[in-house]
């Protein structure tokens, strides 16, 4: 089979189709024929180097790729039942491990990481859920408010941003939010009760609305230190890209990872049906063959995607 990958780390043009032995489903296992993947941040960090360190040892290629939507069609020995050969699913993995992330034909993964697909999808849609929506959720019980009361989001318009929105109004928490003026309806669309404008001055701005501070903040920006002037004394700010302090006027920082719940499949599916109900919007900006994600990560380099680039591996890479 084929893939995307790099043999060393660097910008989008390190991306290249390479040849990879198809892999068999082992003992709890199911092998997914990859229709499409979302591109994350976290791939263009991989991409970049962020996880060498990680990958020390390994043979490359490296192997990019977190999301996937796409077909069973092998369960390993010893699978609990749930799936079954030709369903439609999504599923995560964590890249850094032996057999790579996504960015293949075929992809391997613990059947408690594999979901069915959300009803009246694409695959396109599907594989942008899982990695954004379940670090929302986390970043959303580390803050652990109760209803009525308030949290901030930063970077709202993004697809974190956006989920951990819609999440938590679910929670019926009122949120405030940042957005450039051409994301203002988008933000208040996903369900922001306030928006203050996005950029230097930010937190300011959130303090005008609440002279005290918010008693939490979901930093999905990388405010980090920065973010701490809106919250109030003895709050809680939590961060997606790793930062972790030191925190200031008792104010707790908590990071959040993704990869700490992909086994989660009760978490997992009850993402899923939040989708399926229309509770998660599925943004997709665009979708391009996956013989073009070097173009996808230029693209997302770029900046101002709202929703997510998708690879299509529908489309053979054996026509590259």
């Amino acid at each position: 089979m084929r893939g995307i990958g790099l043999t060393e780390f660097g910008g989008p043009e390190v991306l290249h189709v390479v040849d990879l032995p198809t892999p068999d489903a082992g003992s709890g296992e199911i092998r997914v024929r990859v229709h499409a993947v979302a591109v994350n941040p976290t791939d263009a960090t991989f991409r970049a180097g962020g996880r060498a360190s990680q990958l020390a040892g390994r043979t490359p290629p490296y192997i990019p790729g977190v999301d996937v939507a796409g077909v069973v069609d092998e369960l390993g020995p010893d699978t609990d039942g749930r799936l079954a050969v030709g369903d439609r699913v999504i599923a995560v993995v964590v890249p850094m491990r032996p057999r790579g992330g996504t960015y293949a034909e075929e992809v391997v993964v613990d059947e408690r990481s594999v979901v069915h697909a959300p009803r009246g999808t694409t695959h396109g849609e599907a594989s942008t859920l899982l990695l954004n929506a379940v670090a929302a959720h986390l970043a959303l019980d580390a803050v652990n408010l109760d209803a009525g009361q308030l949290v901030a989001v930063t970077g709202a318009a993004g697809t974190l941003g956006g989920y951990a929105i819609q999440l938590a109004k679910a929670r019926r928490l009122t949120v405030i939010a940042d957005a450039s003026p051409d994301d203002d309806d988008l933000v208040r669309t996903l369900g922001a009760d306030q928006v203050v404008a996005r950029g230097d001055g930010v937190t300011d701005r959130i303090r005008g609305l609440v002279p005290g501070g918010v008693a939490g903040l979901i930093d999905g920006a990388n405010l980090d230190a920065v973010a701490m002037a809106a919250i109030a004394d003895g709050g809680i700010l939590v961060t997606v890209r790793g930062w972790s302090g030191p925190g200031e006027r008792g104010i707790a920082v908590h990071p959040v990872s993704a990869f700490d719940a992909f086994t989660d499949t009760t978490l997992l599916e009850r993402l899923r049906d939040l989708a399926e109900d229309g509770t998660l919007s599925l943004r997709v900006a665009d979708v391009l063959p996956a013989r073009d994600a070097a173009r996808a990560h230029q693209r997302l380099a770029g900046g101002g995607i709202r929703g997510r680039l998708v690879l299509d591996f529908e489309t053979s890479l054996a026509e590259v």
